[in-house]
């Protein structure tokens, strides 16, 4: 029976869409099973208007200059220790945050903190290791590679996207790690329809012919990543020189310079139709379009759309979907039944986040756009690969929900359960069963 004064306090980050995506559906979930919620913004709870300089670095960064963002990830997250415990050395930002976060909690009084984000993650940790923070806090990772900011040892357990990386975690912080069956909205839920059909309703929408093999291609909310390079390998070759691809690098062209050379600038041949999904990136979004349009074309190359609220008839329309970043959109394709390709990630989280997925086996990673084309045909519908890729990113589904688990947690009478602190040969043992058994 669900605890009747259970109160969760969900804390996420408003940096891109992803976060904020997986702790709405999470308080929806958990309201609508009778637990009180709350959700904040750890970016809010920094002074200063720090947060929002924070949230305008990272975006101008991935936008402008990755390399600096890939340069700060190799320093500053991909760490092989983890930290843990008080000897840790806190930064700056850490410090500031937990102040924040403690400041939340004294107001509200949950009996449960749930980050979702990892410099909430981080002051958590730092909260509860010291004995200020006198309720659990459970981590919901929502990537799959498990960076050094996710992983404090404050922290009292984590919840992990699959048995991977809840291993890997369980070993750096000594802490019980769970699987939890992926965030999506419940519209994203197959609907039964032949694999890799054409949506008959969303090509007409779009303004497509039926038979089009619409993929679509994921930029985030931002945005960001050399999309221009992705969808040029796809697109029809029916534009002419007025959309070429010469001169200086805009947005979705990531850190080229020039025009590109060799086989994988041709376009693509037209067996399929690269649907960008642009967000809220507005030049990105005018660019495509030009690129997509040409001087000569009778039909569109391409399409490139804004911020969508209809993702789920978008996807189940698709043939497949080509991302760059393993992020909630991802999980979105997984629910629906539809194909993951990734290629030409973002750097830092992103790289390592659609490489950890390649090895889950749950999506396939792709170099170089020249091959995109071969893996779209490897993965056509009624193809053994196809049925096995969607059948293996299905089994993710089969954990226990993160609603569920973290109910688990909760006591009557609105405190939580404490986890004993376990040796971490211990924990690294118990990990390893559950990821066995479930």
């Amino acid at each position: 029976m669900t605890p009747p004064a259970a109160k969760v306090l969900i804390v996420s980050a408003s940096m891109g869409a992803g976060h904020d995506g997986v702790a709405a559906e999470l308080a929806r979930r958990l309201a609508a099973m009778g637990v009180r919620v709350a959700v904040v913004d750890v970016l809010a709870l920094l002074p200063l208007r720090l947060g929002s300089a924070l949230r305008w670095w990272y975006r101008t960064v991935m936008l402008r200059a990755p390399w600096l963002y890939a340069l700060v990830y190799r320093i500053f997250f991909a760490s092989r220790r983890a930290p843990s415990g008080r000897a840790r050395r806190i930064s700056p930002l850490t410090v500031v945050a937990a102040a924040g976060l403690n400041r939340v909690v004294r107001r509200l009084r949950p009996s449960l903190l749930v980050p979702v984000f990892h410099v909430a993650a981080q002051a958590a940790g730092h909260l509860r290791s010291r004995g200020r923070l006198a309720v659990p806090s459970v981590v919901v990772l929502t990537d799959f590679a498990a960076h050094r900011l996710w992983l404090h040892g404050g922290n009292d357990r984590y919840l992990c996207p699959d048995a991977a990386t809840a291993l890997a975690v369980t070993a750096a912080t000594g802490r019980p790690a769970f699987r939890y069956a992926p965030i999506v909205r419940p519209g994203f839920a197959a609907q039964g329809a032949p694999e890799g059909a054409p949506g008959g309703s969303v090509h007409g929408q779009l303004g497509l012919p039926d038979g089009d093999r619409i993929v679509l291609v994921g930029a985030g909310a931002w945005g960001v990543g050399r999309v221009v390079r992705t969808a040029r390998a796809l697109c029809r070759p029916r534009y002419g020189g007025r959309s070429g691809y010469g001169g200086r690098p805009g947005p979705g062209d990531g850190p080229e310079r020039g025009p590109e050379r060799g086989p994988e600038s041709e376009p693509g041949t037209g067996r399929y139709v690269p649907v960008v999904l642009c967000g809220r990136g507005e030049r990105l979004r005018r660019r495509l379009t030009r690129l997509f349009a040409g001087a000569d074309a009778t039909e569109p190359a391409g399409l490139a759309l804004g911020w969508r609220d209809d993702l789920p008839g978008l996807l189940a329309g698709a043939y497949a979907l080509v991302d760059n970043a393993a992020g909630l959109t991802c999980r979105e394709a997984f629910a629906a039944g539809v194909p993951v390709v990734t290629c030409l990630p973002i750097p830092g989280h992103g790289r390592d986040g659609v490489l950890a997925m390649a090895r889950a086996g749950v999506s396939v990673h792709v170099r170089r756009p020249a091959g995109l084309l071969r893996e779209l045909d490897r993965l056509a519908p009624g193809s053994p690969a196809r049925a096995a890729l969607t059948t293996r990113a299905a089994a993710l589904f089969t954990a226990e929900p993160a609603e569920a688990l973290l109910l688990r947690f909760a006591r009557p009478d609105g405190a939580a359960v404490t986890v004993s602190r376990r040796s971490p040969a211990a924990a690294r043992a118990a990990t390893a069963a559950r990821c066995r058994t479930g």
